[in-house]
């Protein structure tokens, strides 16, 4: 059995990239959360109404012994599953001015996006170049390649993780495994529910802000034979707002 496991994918960006996985792969997708579980299992719902399997596993990212502990136990029930593709999509936000940025602001956000990376992938990097092929995709963000004021923490998380993509691309791509990551710009989520998209929107060359299915599809490319040639890149889904 093989399997793509994306992280965060019970709502937003990690559920359509679930859904998209479902549609144009043949992966059973293993769909991570934290506290929603409903969404879970809605989202597993969705997966299986597109003829695919999954499976829902809880764990905390940014809690290393907990991802140990519950990939660990996956792992011994289900002997013959490879985990080929890995979508480090689970992040978090704690806005506000880093002057007024108080430590625990800036360490959850920062072990949620990065340290989450690492022990998720950490986990599975060797199993992966004992196979000789894999897939990573880092969901990173306009404001890890340009900044945004009032996001110093969520800035400085995934600009590091972009910098861990296209270090990690170069430690493995000659075992055919792919390290990628996508920025999105400002997609409609519950993580930008709170904007204001009329005023924002102006800023967007596009002029709207982007769907989850948008970044999906464009993960689902990069997660694909046909993406074999790609490694070490960014790709931005903005809408024209940075590039």
């Amino acid at each position: 059995m093989k399997c793509a496991l994306i992280t965060g994918g019970s709502r937003g960006i990690g559920k359509a990239v679930c859904i998209q996985l479902a549609k144009d792969s043949d992966y059973h997708i293993l769909i991570n959360y934290n506290s929603n579980e409903a969404a879970a299992n809605e989202t597993l719902k969705l997966v299986e109404a597109e003829g695919n399997t999954g499976e829902i596993l809880q764990f905390n990212v940014a809690n290393a012994e907990q991802v140990q502990s519950v990939l660990t136990n996956w792992q011994e029930n289900n002997p013959k599953a490879v985990v080929e593709v890995i979508v480090n999509n689970a992040g978090i936000t704690k806005d506000g001015l880093f002057m007024w940025m108080p430590a625990e602001d800036w360490n959850s956000v920062i072990n949620t996006s990065l340290s989450g990376f690492y022990n998720v992938t950490n986990f599975f990097i060797q199993k992966l170049l004992r196979n000789r092929y894999g897939r990573i995709v880092n969901i990173a963000s306009v404001s890890g390649v340009k900044g945004t004021p009032g996001q110093t923490n969520y800035s400085a998380a995934k600009a590091a993780l972009i910098g861990a993509t296209k270090a990690l691309a170069q430690e493995v791509a000659k075992r055919k495994i792919t390290v990628n990551a996508v920025a999105p710009g400002f997609i409609k989520s519950d993580m930008t529910a709170e904007l204001d998209e009329k005023e924002l929107k102006s800023l967007i060359p596009i002029n709207r802000f982007g769907e989850p299915e948008e970044v999906a599809h464009a993960v689902s490319f990069l997660i694909s034979k046909k993406a074999s040639y790609i490694t070490g890149e960014v790709l931005n889904i903005n809408g024209g707002i940075y590039s």
